[in-house]
């Protein structure tokens, strides 16, 4: 596939209309010298409200350093000679650029390539860059890595997901990094500035490496939100899978999942001004010998508003946009997708809440069975219409039932085989009784259901169910209920 010279251009658009919109962070060494007598303790900060102290210049290094880091990791720790790149191979990309989908593994290209992306995002972040802007950084990284970094020819695949599903990713960690460092005060401790690292890797090299400079933390503005975190067990009720050499078996697995709603509308006070000031983070590890992550879900508004029906109802409404990576036993789905969508909330009565989000958007997916032996790729990418309907419904501070079904369509449209499709369908549901305090038992059951239909395969069905029992602890003892009603009480989770 010959795209010219497309994807520079196209970056390079980016670069010149996020720089002609938006005044350059102020350089400290200009901004010094235009300070004829400086108080030796004016020392230059981030300040996040008004954009000083931000720096374009350090992460616009950062990146480059972090991909000649990985390259060299790779070419010592990878037997393999695609990353072995020379410049004769740079150039040849540069020139030629023909892009194509290339074969990796299912888990390289859906899961790494955006973790990889997460850190170039992160590092603009992290210095005091918007998101939009961030966006073009990791997009960039994207590019450099795809033609200096290898040396087979450049993905399409790969740039979507490093870039775009990376932003997405890098944003959650940042945001969910810099909470963690809010409840630490004016100055967080040891383990928390441990565990804002482990989440963002870029927040805590940069506020390492650069000391007081970009100590400020990333300000939230007191969202309301729903935490998480379960473990348990997981008991295959079925799985059939027709039209494939490998039957699968049932199976029972250890569970460790995580959820995180930041910015539930019907706070008080609280503007969604900025992409992701409100978002969905959900991730699920198992012990499975095939699987490590079953499955990260992603979805945030990147602009919109809120509003009301009445006195007992708060919602927002705009453009959203997902990154999906969700890996049962017998298939695999992933998609970078952005549409319409809305999350709301009903008081129904006095202690019953209705919480939902719906969203219909377009994006670009993989999916597929479980990669084979030989790692070669043995999934469909194209152009995947899908939806999402969430519900949560909150009795009191005892009972709280979910609801979530998404579904994928991937096309033939824009793919690698025009003449195949996927149909797949998710949904999970489950009930979590609070026993005290924010200790909480729950049970969930996972259905799937993938189709897919091809010209020189056999076509496939893929069924798996599975029941899962799991101790629950909370963030809060409301399950997330805002309350802005004016008896309200003050616990806002």
């Amino acid at each position: 596939m010959k795209l010219s010279w497309t994807y520079p251009a196209f970056f390079f658009a980016l670069v010149l209309r996020a720089t002609a919109q938006l005044a350059p962070a102020p350089d400290p060494v200009l901004e010094a010298k235009r300070q004829p007598h400086p108080a030796p303790d004016e020392a230059v900060v981030l300040d996040w409200k008004t954009g000083a102290g931000g720096s374009y210049l350090i992460p616009a290094a950062e990146v480059p350093g972090f991909l000649t880091g990985l390259s060299i990791v790779d070419r010592i720790t990878i037997p393999h000679d695609v990353y072995d790149s020379t410049f004769s191979s740079t150039w040849e990309h540069l020139h030629e650029q023909h892009w194509v989908f290339d074969t990796d593994p299912f888990n390289i290209n859906q899961f790494a390539h955006p973790y990889q992306g997460s850190m170039m995002f992160g590092f603009a972040r992290a210095t005091g860059v918007g998101f939009w802007q961030s966006l073009i950084y990791s997009n960039v990284g994207s590019f450099i890595w795809k033609m200096a970094g290898e040396t087979d020819l450049p993905s399409i695949n790969d740039q979507l997901t490093t870039g775009t599903a990376g932003a997405l990713l890098g944003e959650s960690l940042f945001r969910m990094a810099g909470l963690l460092l809010e409840s630490g005060g004016d100055h967080p401790g040891f383990w928390r500035e441990m565990g804002a690292a482990v989440l963002s890797p870029p927040t805590g090299f940069t506020r390492l490496v650069f000391g007081e400079r970009f100590r400020e933390v990333f300000p939230s503005y007191d969202p309301a939100t729903f935490m998480r975190v379960r473990l348990g067990v997981s008991f295959d009720a079925n799985v059939t899978s027709s039209g494939t050499s490998n039957p699968p078996s049932l199976q029972h697995e250890a569970i460790l999942d995580y959820t995180l709603n930041y910015g539930l509308p019907g706070k008080i006070d609280y503007a969604y001004d900025r992409p992701f000031d409100y978002f969905s983070f959900e991730s699920a590890a198992e012990t499975s010998p095939n699987i490590h992550f079953e499955d990260i879900m992603i979805r945030g508004m990147l602009y919109g508003t809120d509003f009301a029906w009445g006195a007992n109802h708060r919602g927002i409404a705009g453009v959203y946009a997902s990154y999906d990576y969700i890996s049962p036993q017998v298939f695999r789905v992933s998609s970078t997708a952005a549409g319409f969508g809305t999350t709301q909330q009903v008081w129904l009565s006095k202690h019953i809440a209705l919480q939902g989000t719906a969203m219909a958007e377009l994006g670009f997916a993989g999916a597929g069975t479980i990669p084979v032996a030989d790692g070669m790729r043995d999934y469909h990418y194209g152009a995947t219409p899908q939806g999402l309907l969430a519900l949560r419904t909150i009795f009191g501070r005892r009972v709280m039932l979910d609801l979530t079904a998404r579904e994928y369509y991937v096309s033939g449209t824009g793919s690698d085989d025009k003449r195949g499709s996927e149909q797949i369908f998710r949904s999970d549901s489950g009930i979590t009784v609070r026993l005290f305090g924010h200790q909480a038992i729950g049970v969930e059951f996972l259905a799937f259901n993938r189709r897919a239909h091809y010209v020189e395969a056999p076509n496939e069905h893929q069924t798996e169910g599975k029941f899962s029992i799991v101790y629950t602890l909370l963030g809060g003892s409301r399950f997330g209920a805002v309350d802005w009603r004016p008896d309200a009480e003050p616990q806002m989770q």
